[in-house]
């Protein structure tokens, strides 16, 4: 794919992800900014981003959503239930949706599928149901088919996401802990048969000991590790 073309996919820190399509459309994937401690602080985000993502409901992976959202001029998209909770949290425009539901954002298709992780919400009220955990699949017009699995551990029907969807670049947790570590996620790379994995969720605190090395010594031959540090841009 030429560069006029091309994805580009930024990490920045934890499981946060940037993803900027050649046709100008800026998505930002669980926006975990402020007390992200792996977060590039250098890193300026693009003035408008057009879509946030949600996977779950947890701090860590929506905790910057609403800053973000007012700040950006951002639609929310996310499962039915989280939507609602950032929209009474001060959210603008969302989009709620549900497993196997697809929305189209601009260029890209967004797919929810599944994912095995829990997913409550808190604030100083306490915890709040805000829907089940998921993924996203991102279907780029005239560019890739990516797949950021959001929090989860390995589970079989990452097969169907395969025969259905056919990511070619995968954004994996490998920390293990609290998501799968990196045998774990060799194992959904064998179910995904991506061409590249973009490890996330990995370094961010002590427990999170998976690393890219790791990962990349179990995958199948011709599968790519992305060996990134947060700020770093993949081009897909």
């Amino acid at each position: 794919m030429s560069a006029t073309n091309a994805t580009r996919i930024t990490w920045l820190g934890h499981a946060t992800v940037l993803v900027q399509t050649s046709k100008g459309t800026n998505i930002l994937i669980d926006p975990f900014i402020a007390q992200n401690p792996k977060y590039p602080k250098e890193f300026a985000l693009p003035a408008k981003i057009h879509f946030l993502l949600l996977t779950h409901g947890h701090g860590d992976h929506i905790s910057d959503a609403v800053p973000v959202a007012k700040k950006h001029g951002s639609t929310v998209v996310a499962m039915y239930e989280l939507a609602d909770f950032v929209k009474a949290k001060g959210a603008g425009e969302i989009i709620g949706m549900n497993l196997g539901g697809t929305v189209q954002l601009d260029d890209v298709a967004a797919t929810m599928v599944d994912a095995k992780h829990s997913a409550a919400a808190q604030d100083e009220k306490g915890s709040h149901y805000v829907g089940v955990a998921s993924g996203f699949v991102l279907t780029v017009a005239g560019g890739p088919v990516l797949y950021h699995a959001g929090d989860t551990a390995v589970f079989g029907d990452m097969s169907l996401i395969r025969e259905l969807y056919h990511p070619k670049v995968v954004m994996l947790p490998i920390g293990g802990h609290y998501t799968m570590g990196p045998k774990e996620a060799a194992l959904a790379s064998r179910l995904l048969a991506p061409e590249i994995i973009l490890p996330i969720h990995f370094g961010t605190v002590p427990p999170l000991k998976g690393t890219p090395d790791e990962l990349a010594a179990l995958v199948e031959p011709g599968v790519k590790v992305v060996r990134w540090k947060p700020g770093e841009e993949f081009v897909a």
